[in-house]
């Protein structure tokens, strides 16, 4: 009678069973390593945008100086190292807006009160902050 074989031969069709299961093993604990660092970083960085740095302003009062320039007093709270950018806009009596003005607020103070003149292209009625955020 022939012998059956039941298992196949030594070294022909590539490394053993518990070569696979090992190597399966270690891409397990590589995925787990890597999706809990992926885990960890979008967390961080989704800290840091919700807890990031604040700019908030208000106009604190207006005065129409002529009809070409609306001088606007406001102010800024900030981080003492942030530099805010904030955008102001003058408005015509019928709601037209008749003037922008963008400007930048560097100083290393976290409330800033300043007086800014917005140029306009008809005679403005009222100013108002559009906003403020960090540079």
């Amino acid at each position: 009678m022939t012998a059956v074989r039941e298992q196949l031969p030594e070294g022909r069709y590539g490394r053993g069973r518990d070569a696979d299961a090992r190597a399966d093993r270690t891409l397990k604990r590589a995925g787990v390593v890597l999706g809990a660092v992926a885990v960890v970083l979008v967390g961080w960085f989704g800290w840091a945008k919700i807890t990031g740095t604040q700019v908030s302003g208000e106009v604190i009062k207006f005065q129409v100086v002529s009809d070409s320039a609306v001088q606007v007093h406001i102010e800024v709270l900030k981080d003492a190292g942030t530099t805010a950018v904030c955008t102001l806009r003058s408005v015509s009596e019928d709601g037209d807006e008749v003037g922008r003005r963008d400007v930048r607020l560097s100083a290393h103070r976290s409330q800033i009160d300043t007086v800014l003149t917005i140029r306009t292209t008809a005679r403005g009625t009222s100013a108002e902050l559009v906003g403020c955020q960090p540079a």
